[in-house]
């Protein structure tokens, strides 16, 4: 097993996720097996009872695991399935040698960070690298181990020690790291100082970079690469310059121009392990799909935008799985993303009296939007001003779609504008709970006391009902498959009670769970794209493929629905883009197929 530490100095947020998954992208195009683990150095079990507006989005993953969003971007770029195993809290770590020290585990030791802390990081570490996590079910040959904040963090310090000790008892190529510092420009001038501290920081802490990641923005100056390779101690071509691209993915094919992979086989030995000639195959394809895919974006001139009706809009990352799934949609259709973010409670009637340019911008982007997407999320703040919206797309026929409270909203909104149903039921029991005659009702899995881990998640089977084969989502997904796998995340679902009167104004539900009691997928048939799904699609999308509702969302507001429903498809994966089919782990871009 071969480990590759991503780690960060200076500021946080500076893009260690994305160039750990380059690297490990970097490292599935010569043909070796990765897997990924992220470390978060914060006292929470997980990300799941995490605001949106302060941490970002929760990631879900197929055992229900509410994890780092980082996470994602590695699912995303190297097209593998973690476990919550691979996100390492210092909650979770906590907890097992809590437990541990109360079996009586230690025998009546003192119980203390070093060694047992920092024994248990590193004991789990060394088991979860070694769990199959893609296709091939076999055990990787390189995990990336990112972690989380900036060394020196007080809260970090343990996995800091438990990675040095990881290093030490390691032959020497079997470890390696990347630290990946700032750069600042003051007055014109790149400063290095803060990268030289960082580096400092690191020594003393027991670790030793193998190569330094530049973050800046703009190239490095030859001078500043000296400076930084003389100062943090390690030759010149280890000195990566990350600098700001028109897109994240392109970040692999940059840090490929400066030899990543050349050090990465050299520092590792790498051109030791047996590689299997199918999976360098496999590898060269994909880096040339993925080359061919990302390297035109900039010149992409026909756009498609998008209103995003969200109601977490401070913090751009709390919708990150949503976006990215958009861009991976508009990338296959090839067309530039424009996406209007805005803000449900501005299309509230009441915010006329306390912010009328609020009101009446929000209501020009919708009005003139080319789709509409509502996002998922908790709570009644907001949810008014998204219904006006699924309001607007079902009447003006723009193509909309809704994700687990954006397809309860489109419900909501049909009940009461259609059907006629009265407040309060035309409602949600998440807004008003004082009975349980509502539209959307509370799930049994729903503990009102407690937070954490009592929603419905994780991977499960959503069912194609019978006479559905009209459906735009179900030929995308494939006609042939009687049902589809995706990932959850919810706690209210739509009253059964109501589902004959809704079907019987038009609104389908086309999908449903295994027991047909839970509403999966809704779809107006006389609609260019109406649809709404219970579950979370942008979790499984991938750079290379697509998730199946966004392609279609994407592809209706773009105007070539019908040039991407042009055949058949494939279950979790069918569909069709230019008459070529592509399904999970297989695809078509420009008439070529790819191999992940």
């Amino acid at each position: 097993m071969k480990y590759v530490l991503v780690s960060g100095g200076v500021i946080s947020g500076v893009g260690k996720g994305i160039i750990a998954s380059s690297a490990g992208l970097l490292l599935k195009t010569m043909g070796l097996k990765v897997s990924s683990i992220k470390i978060d150095p914060y006292l929470n079990v997980d990300a799941g009872t995490m605001n949106p507006r302060e941490h970002g989005e929760v990631y879900v993953l197929d055992d229900g695991g509410e994890v780092d969003l980082d996470l994602g971007n590695y699912e995303r770029y190297l097209n593998i399935t973690l476990t919550r195993e691979n996100n390492i809290t210092l909650g979770k770590i906590y907890s097992k040698v809590i437990e541990q020290e109360r079996r009586g585990d230690y025998l009546g030791k003192t119980v203390q960070v070093v060694p047992h802390i920092t024994g248990c990081i590193e004991e789990w570490i060394e088991r979860v690298a070694r769990v199959p996590v893609d296709d091939t079910a076999e055990e990787p040959d390189v995990c990336i181990i990112e972690l989380g904040g900036t060394v020196g963090d007080i809260e970090g310090m343990p996995f800091v020690e438990a990675l040095a000790e990881l290093r030490r008892n390691l032959p020497r190529d079997d470890f390696m790291q990347i630290h990946v510092s700032y750069i600042p420009v003051v007055h014109g001038e790149q400063k290095t100082k803060p990268t030289q501290m960082a580096a400092k920081a690191v020594r003393s802490a027991g670790l030793i970079p193998d190569l330094i990641a530049c973050r800046c923005e703009k190239p490095l100056e030859q001078a500043t690469i000296d400076k930084i390779a003389r100062f943090c101690q390690v030759p010149n071509p280890h000195v990566l310059a990350v600098r700001d691209m028109p897109s994240t993915y392109q970040v692999p094919i940059l840090l490929s121009e400066q030899n990543l992979v050349p050090l990465m086989t050299t520092t590792l030995q790498l051109d030791r392990l047996p590689i299997s000639p199918a999976l360098q195959q496999s590898g060269a394809h994909t880096w040339e799909t993925w080359r061919a895919l990302t390297l035109g974006l900039q010149h992409l001139h026909e756009t498609v935008e998008i209103v995003l009706v969200g109601k977490y809009l401070e913090q751009p990352d709390s919708y990150l799985s949503v976006t990215k799934s958009l861009e991976h949609a508009a990338m296959r259709c090839r067309r530039k993303l424009l996406i209007k973010y805005v803000d449900a409670e501005h299309l509230e009637p009441a915010t006329v009296a306390t912010d009328a340019a609020a009101f009446y911008k929000a209501r020009h982007d919708l009005s003139t939007a080319r789709g509409i997407l509502i996002p998922g999320g908790f709570g009644g703040r907001g949810t008014e001003g998204m219904i006006v919206a699924a309001n607007w797309a079902r009447e003006k026929k723009v193509p909309y779609l809704g994700i687990c409270l954006g397809m309860q909203v489109a419900v909501i909104e049909f009940a009461r504008s259609v059907c006629g149903v009265p407040l309060p039921q035309a409602s949600s029991a998440e807004f008003d709970s004082e009975d349980e005659d509502r539209v959307i009702i509370s799930m049994p899995e729903h503990h009102p006391g407690k937070l954490g881990g009592t929603m419905r998640l994780g991977l499960r089977a959503t069912v194609w009902q019978p006479d559905t084969e009209w459906s735009k989502l179900r030929a995308l997904y494939g006609l042939q498959s009687g049902s589809v796998n995706e990932r959850h995340r919810h706690r209210y679902e739509v009253n059964p009670a109501y589902i004959e009167k809704l079907q019987g104004k038009g609104l389908e539900f086309i999908g449903k769970d295994e027991t047909g009691v839970r509403m999966e997928v809704v779809e107006l048939r006389e609609h260019p794209w109406f649809v709404g799904v219970q579950f979370h699609p942008e979790y499984l999308s991938r750079v290379l493929e697509p998730s199946k509702p966004y392609l279609g969302f994407i592809a209706a507001a773009a105007g070539m629905l019908g040039s991407v429903l042009g055949g058949g498809g494939e279950e979790r994966g069918g569909g069709l883009v230019n008459g070529h089919g592509h399904g999970q782990g297989r695809g078509l871009v420009n008439g070529d197929k790819m191999a992940y």
